[in-house]
């Protein structure tokens, strides 16, 4: 199909003024401040989260579903950190309040989003476990990676049968995003991730997702999203030929093995839990 004539722009800037920007809940913007915060405890965590019940009943809701992996109920939030941790609570906690800021354009579909983005952070999670990166600051970052392409057909509403289903995967669909637009949707989320004061670390990773050899400074974490985005894709449990179709320079930089990938592929069906975004 044939997409208008229109100029792509030129700035992110330009781009960014186009779009009404998300405004991130009051929880939220207080949970993305301990992540700077090495010595954040239960208490902090859990006392931000319960200053907002819809927030805590979602989460608890979200703690006794598969996502969490728990053998047993949850009741309370301090339950939830003692079993799982801080640091998964906390994302968890964050990625619903990424959820309420998000506007969906007519004729996209708002689920098949979510259950694109929770694949891509689950993977970016079991990846980066195998890496040496960041699990939890992975999973955060997998689940981001797509908010910037909410921006992006919102700049540009004609495109988005161009870019959401002509595109192939989520390779085109960043070429198709540049091409278009000008800017791909992480370059678009990590601005949203530095107006929101995200550490510098998660930016980049966002920024370079799309293209992980192209900046200055490799980011480990970037190659991870870039993986975990390639096979999500796919939507299903990873094959030998998923697994063979990954950038092998990106697999190389990593030390990962697409064999030992395809051996220890993680259950598909406990990363895309998309009840709690219904």
């Amino acid at each position: 199909m044939s997409t208008p004539d229109r100029a792509p722009f030129t700035d992110l800037p330009s781009l960014i003024q186009s779009v009404a920007w998300p405004v991130m809940p009051e929880a939220g913007q207080a949970l993305i401040r301990t992540l700077s915060d090495d010595d954040v405890d239960t208490f902090d965590v859990c006392r931000i989260i319960k200053k907002d019940p819809t927030l805590t009943a979602s989460l608890l809701r979200m703690a006794n579903s598969a996502m969490f992996g728990l053998s047993g109920s949850v009741d309370t939030l301090e339950r939830a950190v003692s079993v799982v941790g801080v640091s998964m609570v906390r994302n968890r906690a964050l990625s619903l309040c990424l959820a309420r800021t998000c506007h969906f354009p007519p004729g996209m579909d708002r689920m098949a989003f979510w259950h694109y983005s929770l694949l891509c952070a689950g993977y970016a999670q079991w990846l980066a476990d195998l890496c040496e990166v960041d699990d939890q600051e992975a999973w955060l970052c997998g689940m981001m990676l797509r908010l910037g392409g909410l921006s992006v057909v919102q700049a540009r509403p004609e495109y988005l049968y161009a870019i959401e289903t002509e595109s192939d995967g989520s390779a085109m669909r960043w070429l198709n995003q540049r091409r278009l637009v000008g800017f791909d949707e992480g370059e678009v989320t990590a601005e949203l991730a530095q107006h929101w004061d995200f550490p510098q670390a998660l930016v980049l990773g966002l920024r370079q997702g799309a293209q992980p050899l192209t900046g200055r400074q490799f980011s480990r974490l970037a190659a991870v999203l870039h993986l975990a985005a390639r096979l999500a894709d796919a939507g299903g449990q990873l094959t030998t030929e998923t697994a063979d179709k990954l950038p092998m320079v990106l697999l190389t930089l990593l030390r990962l093995n697409p064999q030992d990938l395809f051996d220890n592929a993680p259950d598909v069906a406990a990363l895309a839990d998309v009840s709690m975004f219904s």
